[in-house]
């Protein structure tokens, strides 16, 4: 008991200090709290005004991203128009660079075929083993190798659409025979007897052995040969076809076969037939090599 007597006074003696001490009178500068006071006042202005001034920089911030996000967008898809600008002028490009190597192209088969005598370019003569043939059309017929008229007279046709053509380009006016190409079915026209005609062309069979037409008109056409070939010896004397022409016949320097078919071995005939086509080669040749533009 005694002691908590003791510690009740000491808590009494405690107290009666503490409420001496408040209800002593304060020694404050009140001038010194006044301008604490309005200096705390300013410092609350400045910091609203910055607080106002980050106010608005936080709202800028939030337009500068907005037009950051429009640019990026307005970007990228300026982006994919470059990018499809891009292929198309590629592909442009491309079709320029191939437009410029079909002209070149055109430039050098233009070329070419101003070079190109359309005489050589149109009636190739060549050989394939012991025929003659003019732009693949084998002339003539052996046992051995039975070629089908349809062939031989296609041959004929442009055989005499060859001879026709190269008088036509020399001015070349027949006398008694003109040639007249018709396909598988050319003729002579007799200029002496209007109306007649004698053929480059036959069938065949049983009957074709005992009709001549066909080896006049053959011969006929050798004539036409032989006046063409007189019409280009009066212009270059050194001219000379490869084999001569004498009536029905041609010959080289150690043989003569007759261009008829009737009363002939195929193989003369074939043989007659081939020298007539080399001859028809030279004079070609010669008319190309005169008048180079065709």
């Amino acid at each position: 008991m005694d002691e908590q007597l003791k510690a009740a006074q000491l808590d009494c003696k405690r107290y009666k200090a503490l409420l001496d001490e408040l209800e002593a009178p304060l020694d404050v500068d009140v001038a010194q709290l006044d301008g604490e006071i309005e200096q705390l006042e300013l410092d609350e202005r400045q910091l609203r005004a910055e607080l106002a001034s980050l106010a608005l920089a936080q709202q800028q911030i939030v337009v500068d991203k907005e037009a950051e996000h429009r640019l990026r967008i307005e970007e990228e898809r300026m982006l994919r128009e470059y990018a499809a600008l891009k292929r198309c002028m590629l592909r442009k490009e491309d079709e320029l660079r191939s437009t410029e190597n079909q002209s070149r192209c055109a430039v050098v088969q233009l070329d070419k075929l101003k070079k190109t005598n359309v005489f050589n370019a149109t009636f190739h003569i060549w050989h394939k083993d012991h025929f003659g043939t003019i732009n693949g059309f084998r002339l003539g017929r052996l046992a051995s190798v039975p070629v089908e008229w349809a062939e031989i007279n296609a041959a004929w046709g442009q055989a005499c659409l060859l001879l026709c053509s190269l008088a036509r380009k020399m001015g070349l006016q027949f006398t008694k025979y003109r040639p007249v190409p018709f396909g598988n079915f050319s003729y002579i026209e007799c200029l002496d007897e209007k109306g007649k005609q004698l053929p480059l062309y036959a069938t065949g069979g049983v009957r074709f052995f005992w009709d001549s037409k066909f080896d006049q008109g053959m011969t006929a056409f050798l004539e036409c040969l032989r006046q063409f070939k007189e019409a280009v010896e009066s212009g270059d004397t050194k001219f000379a076809l490869p084999y001569r022409v004498q009536k029905d016949r041609l010959e080289d320097s150690n043989n003569s076969y007759s261009i008829k078919i009737q009363l002939n071995s195929e193989e003369h005939w074939t043989k007659a037939l081939k020298f007539m086509l080399t001859n028809l080669k030279w004079g070609l040749a010669w008319v190309a090599s005169q008048f180079p533009d065709g």
